[in-house]
């Protein structure tokens, strides 16, 4: 039996599971859902097992599929989506929490019969691996006791170099790619990519044909656009030997959304002291920046040799992983950027209204400059509506884990936990 690593989530599931008749694991392929909803299931069905009796009984009656005892885990629902409202109405029949634990990596097309799942099933959104949960971090940073004020304890060994920082990059953090090498995971990835382009999207449901060449331009655009504002029209433009157009961008774009593979950062609208307007358009992310080096065929020692892509998708890794523990505690991030230019690589948001900022640098050396950004940010918001920052962080791949001056921190990205 293959051991479970621990993931941010659980606690999430346990605590929906107790109160909410089902949760929707849901996220890109492979990212470990089946085996985080195995973790707290007591039976499941696999709708993608091919087996005959699955197939005959979403023909004659799929409500046959949730017979089972609970949680019962049912591995990507959106194959068949009529179990939705068949799961729906039967949490409502039976009247008990813990019920059903559906996962799924694609978003079934809007469908005006399909109940939101509103009080009835709870989602929870999972991603490729921290590097916390792959074992290759400390998480002695937590972002939860960074709201809280508490200052980090500090730490001037940063656990590894650049190198080791960058290989964990390309490696990426897909569960079954854990025990393998660099490389190997890198030939893992390059597959993975292509069953996207040619059997993953084509299975999408209320989607028009998409061309598998023009699809493989547009990834290896997004991988060199990766967690930057560049537009629809900008990113067309960088494909332009298959003649893709803007609007095209978009709809493949959006097609990629709802496998998961592609997550838009969307800017952050506070209070400002100025008339300066703030930049509207979200930071388009590929799930795993390790994606990004597949499709471009990006190795450890080439980022070595380009600081600039390397520090464009660490940053991009970094968002992931704020992401996934800002999640963990109902909050949202953001990225900021006026027309002065003052910009924060990121903004986490809690429900509370609390915020932090945070930018990201490669190297330590880059620290105080990243420091002074950050107070300039801070300066120009309006603090009797937005409230002051609860923190301000400088995250970097190399550096010491260190407060630089009250409610400003620095810390590596293997620090960072929850």
């Amino acid at each position: 039996m293959t051991l479970y690593l621990a993931r941010v989530t659980d606690p999430l599931v346990d605590d929906a599971l107790s109160y909410s008749g089902g949760v929707l694991l849901e996220g890109v392929r492979a990212c470990g859902k089946t085996m985080t909803g195995r973790a707290h299931a007591t039976s499941e069905i696999a709708l993608d097992s091919g087996l005959p009796q699955v197939r005959a009984a979403m023909d004659v009656d799929p409500g046959l599929l949730l017979d089972g005892a609970v949680p019962r885990l049912i591995d990507e629902w959106q194959i068949e989506p009529s179990l939705w409202n068949i799961a729906r109405r039967e949490i409502d029949r039976r009247q008990s929490p813990g019920q059903f634990i559906l996962t799924g990596s694609s978003v079934p097309a809007e469908d005006a019969s399909r109940h939101s799942g509103a009080h009835r099933i709870t989602r929870i959104r999972m991603r490729p691996m921290t590097l916390v949960e792959r074992g290759r971090g400390a998480g002695t940073v937590s972002l939860e006791r960074l709201f809280a004020g508490e200052e980090p304890v500090a730490d001037l060994d940063p656990g590894g170099g650049l190198q080791e920082a960058l290989d964990d990059l390309v490696h990426g953090g897909w569960p079954a790619d854990i025990p393998l090498t660099t490389q190997q995971a890198q030939r893992h990835l390059r597959d993975y990519v292509d069953d996207v382009i040619t059997v993953d999207v084509g299975r999408l449901d209320g989607e028009p044909r998409r061309d598998p060449v023009r699809m493989a331009a547009l990834l290896r655009s997004l991988a060199r656009h990766v967690g930057t504002q560049a537009g629809y029209a900008t990113i067309a433009a960088d494909t332009a030997s298959v003649s893709l157009t803007a609007e095209t961008a978009v709809a493949y774009i959006s097609a990629l959304q709802r496998l998961f593979l592609v997550e838009p950062q969307p800017a952050w609208r506070p209070h400002l002291r100025s008339r300066y307007a703030v930049r509207t358009s979200p930071k388009l992310h590929l799930v795993d920046p390790a994606l990004a080096a597949a499709l471009t065929g990006a190795s450890t020692a080439r980022l070595m040799r380009d600081l600039q892509t390397a520090g464009q998708w660490f940053e991009s890794q970094a968002v992931m992983h704020l992401r996934v523990f800002a999640e963990a505690l109902g909050g949202q991030v953001y990225h900021y950027r006026d027309k002065s230019g003052r910009e924060a690589d990121a903004v986490v948001e809690l429900p509370d209204g609390r915020w932090g900022l945070v930018e990201v640098k490669l190297g330590q050396r880059q620290v105080p400059a990243a420091r002074d950004s950050l107070a300039a940010v801070a300066a120009g918001i309006d603090e009797t509506r937005t409230g002051t920052p609860a923190f301000q962080a400088v995250i970097t791949a190399d550096g010491p884990t260190m407060t630089l001056a009250p409610g400003v921190v620095t810390f590596p990205l293997r620090a960072l936990g929850t």
